[in-house]
């Protein structure tokens, strides 16, 4: 069969069939520069024939039949055309004009998932969308389109809040107008996420509804939060959806309620009544949507509420750290260096993590539509997209499937082997890892072998990773090695040489690199409205994708040291010395000692897995770590309601301490904090307890953080093992390290 469709005619009859047909045109263009007509009866092959057929099933659906030098894409709507002739696309190269199909595509194609989208809203928070005009939101819909997504989710107005940053082009409402407009072009459906707002009487949030609902031309789901923002009591919650249905139905009649069980934190038992007002089975609610600061795990939510109800998926595809699914979120694990540099939305590829995170939550849901704020997780909109379309999806294909259609004309396999390398470049330390090199070398060599990508901001992205990876790296293991030089000059007490030693500056690769970054920064601004930092390029905040703000972040203990050798050089020699000896092992064990740090050690360590959902309060990126000098050991915080651990290699017959370094907040009214050794309760009152040390928290520590210590008496401990558990179920507590030692 004949593969080869350079000369390729376009025959197209009817509206919807001339409409797609006339965009695969503009594809084809920008893929080869020619400008190919569309005829109404092709004068040749090869040909791409586009046809209409109302008997089809759904519009999800479309069908291909290619024949030598012919191919046939049938839908019943547009929607389905522009999933066929992306396919063709996805399939295809094109290299000096030359269009070259991979494999034959012949075929009945139906998804696997319902509800396939992506969220893309107009505010000031994402580090990109708020940049684009219409035009872009529209070549956007087309791009998200190519990999099967049927649905645009954007978000709901708040009046009294709604302000324009410096790129916003549009009023709000103006602009979701325009949106669902340009959504019903191409036969997408419009999903509204449109939080409650607490100090809106429910007369008041209905009318904003309405006013907003009949104005836009297109709206088929609306997704109400329960939380995440919103405090309203969950029986308040589903009667207010309830309402805001009637009103969305009087001009949308077919358009779905979706609320979600996401419990405000300050309602305690918000799902438990969430769930029971489902019991009856409401009809205006359609679906239960499962998202970030979940009343229940998937698993439970879904045996408490009626099968009435299907369930949608939130997923956030779009964080790093701070959210519900973090960089390899099974273990929690993420370097403290790279969570530091890259922050909460850096450019984070990771195709691996989301296969698996879809195979756990896939068969509980009709599909989802993932959270996002910006094109920093462009990748992770493909690949779940694929993953929604074929759960058996081959993932390497997906994202040559992604380099074949966006990276035209270049290098496609390379290209997907450094995405790869990109998702790999975050496993462990960066010092240790060779991915970081090879990743960047590579995407070198393709800006040299192919200048055009220069101009594609979707590679220029991919690039900017591998050289803040890369950057990281650099520093780290410079870093890594100034500590290790002034550490001996520290125990000889030569501090002026061991300040000299940490003050060496960095070298020309070094700048040269760091350049480069901002150099990118500019350029990704100018291609597609990336936000890398707050005042040059208008990015929300420090966390909002700016990696600018972040990449120069402490990586190692470097300014911690400066800060303390400071201190030391105003103390009389004797305790200078005394603490600077302090200094160098408080963070060190013995035998028959342990020394834990969640940041430096992780969870994996502790030889128990946590209970229930922890979360991670990551401070590494945090101006606060910077502005304090805090060490890196301290720089994630294990938040949740008990923590536990199993240790060995206690000394017989001996007492112990155990200190533990807390997050100073206190609330007074708890009295159930309990520290248990091998079964026993130790300590239980009052919040934290034990003895404290205010020497000890003022030099080791820093400011927001205190230690509380305990007496582990040696009747606890079983040959030589403790199993340690740290439990407060009102508020939970945040730790970042603890100390065992004789006393």
């Amino acid at each position: 069969m004949n593969y080869n469709f350079t000369s390729l005619n376009i025959e197209a009859v009817g509206k919807d069939a001339l409409k797609a047909a006339t965009y695969f045109a503009k594809e084809i263009k920008k893929r080869t520069g020619k400008s190919l007509p569309v005829f109404e009866k092709a004068p040749a092959f090869p040909k791409m024939i586009f046809k209409t057929d109302e008997a089809i099933e759904s519009k999800d659906f479309f069908n291909i039949y290619q024949t030598e030098g012919e191919i046939i894409i049938t839908a019943k709507t547009i929607r389905g055309l522009i999933f066929g002739y992306s396919l063709f696309l996805r399939k295809c190269t094109f290299e000096n004009g030359v269009i070259t199909l991979t494999k034959n595509i012949s075929g009945d194609y139906a998804p696997q998932k319902q509800i396939r989208g992506h969220q893309a809203g107009y505010r000031t928070t994402p580090n990109t969308y708020d940049a684009w005009t219409y035009e872009q939101y529209f070549q956007y819909y087309l791009d998200l389109m190519a990999f099967g997504s049927n649905t645009i989710e954007h978000n709901g107005t708040k009046p009294k809040e709604n302000f324009r940053n410096a790129l916003m082009k549009y009023d709000q409402e103006e602009f979701l107008v325009e949106a669902s407009r340009l959504a019903d072009i191409v036969d997408m459906d419009v999903s509204l996420w449109h939080a409650n707002n607490d100090y809106e009487t429910e007369e008041e949030a209905l009318e904003i509804r309405e006013r907003l609902y009949s104005s836009m031309p297109r709206l088929n789901i609306v997704f109400p939060p329960g939380g995440d923002p919103g405090e309203l009591p969950a029986d308040i919650f589903i009667d207010r959806c309830r309402k805001i249905q009637k009103v969305l139905t009087k001009y949308h009649p077919e358009a779905k309620m979706h609320p979600s069980a996401q419990a405000p934190h300050s309602i305690r038992d918000w799902g438990r009544v969430f769930c029971e007002n489902l019991e009856n089975e409401p009809d205006e609610i359609d679906a239960v949507i499962m998202g970030p600061n979940h009343a229940f795990p998937i698993h439970e939510l879904r045996k408490r509420i009626p099968e009435k109800y299907p369930m949608r998926f939130y997923p956030d595809i779009t964080h790093n750290v701070r959210c519900e699914y973090p960089v390899n979120f099974l273990e929690d694990d993420w370097h403290y260096t790279l969570a530091a540099t890259l922050s909460r939305e850096s450019v984070n590829p990771r195709p691996t993590e989301l296969r698996t995170l879809y195979r756990i939550f896939a068969p509980y849901t009709i599909g989802s539509v993932s959270y996002s704020e910006g094109v920093h997780d462009d990748l992770n909109k493909a690949v779940w997209s694929a993953f929604e379309w074929d759960c058996n999806t081959d993932l390497r294909e997906a994202v040559l499937d992604y380099t074949r259609f966006f990276m035209y004309g270049a290098d496609y396999e390379k290209i997907t082997d450094c995405i790869f390398l990109l998702e790999k470049n975050w496993q462990g330390a960066p010092e240790e890892n060779p991915c970081i090199d090879l990743c960047y070398r590579m995407f070198c060599e393709l800006l040299k072998d192919y200048p055009a990508l220069s101009e594609n901001w979707r590679f220029l992205q991919l690039y900017f990773r591998a050289c803040c990876d890369k950057l990281v790296k650099m520093r780290r293991a410079f870093e890594l090695k100034l500590i290790k030089d002034a550490t001996e000059d520290l125990k000889q007490l030569n501090l002026s040489s061991a300040v000299e030693i940490l003050n060496t500056p960095f070298n020309f690769q070094y700048s040269l690199l760091r350049s480069e970054i901002d150099t990118l920064a500019e350029k990704l601004f100018e291609l597609i409205g990336l936000q890398l930092d707050v005042e040059h390029y208008c990015a929300d905040s420090w966390e909002r994708g700016a990696t600018l703000e972040t990449i120069d972040n402490n990586v190692t203990d470097r300014a911690y040291l400066l800060r303390k050798i400071e201190y030391a050089l105003t103390l009389k020699e004797v305790e200078r010395r005394a603490y600077i000896n302090r200094l160098i092992s408080c963070r060190k064990s013995d035998d028959g000692e342990i020394y834990y740090s969640v940041a430096l050690h992780g969870l994996n360590t502790l030889g128990v897995r946590q209970e229930g959902e922890f979360y991670m309060d990551v401070y590494a990126d945090k101006p606060v770590s910077k502005e304090l000098s805090m060490p890196m050991a301290m720089t994630k915080l294990y938040d949740h309601f008990s923590f536990k651990a199993k240790f060995g290699g206690f000394k017989a017959n001996t007492d112990y301490t155990l200190k533990i370094a807390y997050r100073t907040d206190i609330n007074p009214k708890i009295n159930d904090h309990r520290i248990i050794a091998n079964g026993v309760t130790i300590y239980e009152g009052a919040q934290f307890g034990g003895r404290k040390d205010p020497d000890f928290d003022r030099e080791m520590l820093v400011k927001g953080f205190e230690s509380a210590e305990y007496i582990l008496p040696k009747e606890v401990f079983i040959n030589g093992t403790l199993e340690l558990e740290i439990k407060e179920d009102i508020d939970g507590f945040k730790l970042c390290e603890l100390w065992i030692k004789p006393v």
